[in-house]
């Protein structure tokens, strides 16, 4: 009686589980399967399309940058190819063509000046608000103290 209650009970499902050699699954569903009503996915995404397939351009230069700005984003760095829909030809060829525009001085390597646009956006959020102190914040105070200190004289100066 004892040895029943520690053992677990085998169904069905399990012992032909057991009989081909395969895993049994203790009621847990296959995650990667197919849901029962189908397909798993509602409609397949269109792939996008490349600027340079829809303008059919074979070769990039490294002296357009015109073209090659298009392929980076505001900070200088080369967009991947599922944003851009370029093929794997097309974003080495991009790829090589602004290394050398880089290297010639036509493109910045890194873009450190800020664009009006860029400028709109909210600041980042700080990286220490889940934590009690920020250094950030404990940096501040000391800063503003001197601050106010060296206006106090100049005040007494003055009069």
């Amino acid at each position: 009686m004892s040895e029943d209650v520690n053992m677990p009970q085998k169904s069905e499902a399990s012992t032909s589980a057991e009989a081909q050699g395969t895993r049994p699954s203790y009621g847990r569903a296959d995650k990667d399967a197919p849901p029962e009503g189908g397909q798993r996915f509602k409609s397949k995404r269109r792939r996008k399309v490349s600027y340079l397939t829809i303008n059919k351009i074979d070769t990039v230069d490294y002296k357009e940058i015109n073209i090659l700005r298009r392929f980076l984003n505001d900070r200088g760095k080369i967009l991947p190819s599922r944003q851009t829909g370029n093929t794997a030809k097309q974003q080495r060829m991009i790829a090589s063509a602004v290394r050398k525009a880089r290297e010639m001085a036509l493109l910045p390597f890194v873009v450190t000046e800020m664009s009006a646009e860029r400028r709109e956006y909210t600041p980042r959020r700080d990286r220490y608000s889940d934590r009690n102190q920020a250094p950030s914040q404990s940096a501040a105070p000391t800063q503003e103290a001197p601050a106010k200190e060296a206006e106090a004289p100049a005040a007494e100066s003055a009069e």
